[in-house]
């Protein structure tokens, strides 16, 4: 019989090593089993569940438990779905994405402006409807802060608003820099770089498709100055218009020559020309003076505003004295122009055909009235701050198929304040797929534009949608108008993927 010992039960260090090797290549397996059998599951769950929003979440929330990253990104992935609601591809994936972002990005705001409407104290309701709900008055109330209020005052949370027509040559805290150093939030002025531009112009106060009359005037062009001490070279050309020979009926007090009490715009109906010649020569300061003479279908001669070809009805219908040296060059045109009915008749021809959808776009502002685009501008302020909150930064915004990306946008058009959801593929993330999601959503909603009363009944077109500009919300009219392009489809596309649920305004003509 052997005798037990400690020492002859003691594996050797080759023996143990062995062993130890082999319980590693099993645990490893094992793990490598599991993993296997949870993707599975997962894949199973998905496609019985086809997706749906609570599928999803406990999905998730299962896969975040098993396998949480051991760093933090930088910024968090948003929206990133693997298959878009179920096991198949092609259109039913992406119209389930659709379906299931409009669901999961909807994020109710935490203020109805239909029961708590934009409050703005220093003013009277003056307009009769707006597209968010929107309150003026004399007075504030001690129970409650109003979110703006007219000139400059100490409490933070209410806006300080600036509003004036007058030129900033003449006012100096009409400049807009100006504004901002003296501590307004809100501009108003006639400059379209404001933040809510105040023009002079409207469908409703200028009947600028009125019928021409018979130019029956000797005289060349007709005048309205009255104040003779303009902060620009105003007098000095009418001076040497006429020393160049330009018969020039003056019924301003200065230089005049016919009895001003006329009725303005009668007046002018029978002159080729009208001189509208501003006081100031200040971008986007254009008066009653210019807008006049297109009412009465005289062609404007203009000393102003450096940017008045933007203000033109179409190109060629108006003159522009830039500079004194300008003036001679001016007034052969105008002698020219005159003794050519056929070449005069190409300058006012957009009274008979229509304006250009330039011209038409910046008129159609005015459709909306101020006071009811600064409530719009007070909402959508309101709402981008309650959107860094974490409620909107877990939107998804975007969702992954098999076959590409589906992109959550929202658009509404100039003038108005809801939202509306449009949706595009990555694989044609491009402007003309932008402008055709937006024209395909709003012909859906059997959409009027919002200045279809507003124009002349001449110019209104048919039920037809047509795209002027789709820019992204928050920028000035300036820039909608006149300096903002995607350059390329690929600019266009960096803006979607670096501003999730981005929004856009368009603008129809």
């Amino acid at each position: 019989m052997g005798i037990f010992t400690p020492s002859s039960s003691l594996p050797t260090s080759s023996t143990t090593t062995n062993n130890n090797n082999v319980r590693k290549r099993w645990l490893h397996l094992t793990f490598l089993l599991f993993g296997v059998v949870f993707v599975i599951e997962l894949t199973f769950l998905g496609r019985r569940l086809d997706l749906s929003s609570d599928a999803e979440e406990v999905i998730h929330s299962w896969a975040h438990s098993f396998f949480r990253p051991t760093y933090a990104p930088p910024s968090p992935v948003i929206g990133h779905r693997r298959d878009g609601g179920g096991g198949g591809g092609g259109g039913d994936a992406m119209g389930r994405c659709e379906e299931w972002l409009e669901r999961v990005d909807s994020v109710n705001y935490s203020r109805d402006f239909v029961k708590d409407p934009v409050w703005v104290v220093g003013n009277d309701e003056d307009w009769s409807s707006c597209s968010v709900g929107c309150k003026f008055s004399r007075s504030s109330a001690a129970n409650k802060k109003p979110d703006a209020a007219f000139g400059l005052h100490d409490n933070p949370s209410t806006s300080s608003v600036i509003q004036s027509m007058e030129s900033s040559h003449y006012y100096v805290e009409n400049n807009i820099d100006h504004a901002r150093r003296s501590g307004y939030d809100i501009i108003m002025t006639t400059s379209l770089s404001s933040d809510v531009p105040v023009g002079y112009f409207s469908w409703a106060e200028y009947d600028i498709m009125a019928p021409m009359q018979p130019k029956s005037e000797k005289a060349l062009a007709a005048a309205f100055i009255s104040n003779c001490g303009g902060h620009n070279f105003r007098l000095q050309a009418l001076e040497m218009l006429e020393k160049l020979n330009v018969a020039i009926d003056s019924y301003g007090n200065c230089h005049r020559n016919r009895d001003g009490r006329v009725d303005k715009v009668k007046a002018l109906k029978h002159y080729k020309f009208s001189l509208a010649f501003e006081n100031s020569n200040e971008e986007d300061y254009v008066t009653e003076k210019y807008f006049q003479s297109l009412v009465a279908g005289s062609v404007p001669v203009v000393i102003g505003a450096p940017n008045i070809q933007e203000f033109a009805p179409s190109p060629g219908s108006i003159l522009h004295i830039r500079n004194l040296s300008a003036i001679a060059s001016v007034a052969r045109t105008m002698k020219r122009l005159a003794s050519d009915p056929a070449a005069y008749n190409q300058t006012v021809r957009w009274k008979y055909e229509g304006p250009s959808d330039s011209f038409k776009a910046l008129i159609d502002m005015a459709a909306v009235h101020s006071s009811c685009r600064l409530c719009i501008h007070l909402a959508t302020k309101i709402q981008e701050k309650e959107q860094m909150g974490p409620a909107f930064q877990q939107r998804h915004c975007q969702c992954s198929t098999k076959t590409g990306i589906v992109y959550h946008l929202y658009v509404r058009e100039r003038g108005r304040f809801e939202m509306v959801s449009i949706f595009l593929r990555s694989e044609n993330l491009t402007l003309p797929a932008l402008e055709s999601a937006v024209l395909a959503k709003f012909e859906t909603m059997n959409h009027i534009p919002i200045w279809k009363k507003e124009r002349p009944e001449s110019i209104r077109g048919g039920d037809e949608l047509k795209v002027y500009r789709i820019y992204p919300v928050g920028m000035t009219q300036r820039q909608a108008l006149y300096t903002f392009r995607f350059n390329s489809d690929s600019e266009f596309r960096s803006h979607i993927e670096r501003n999730p649920c981005a929004k856009f305004e368009v603008i129809f003509v």
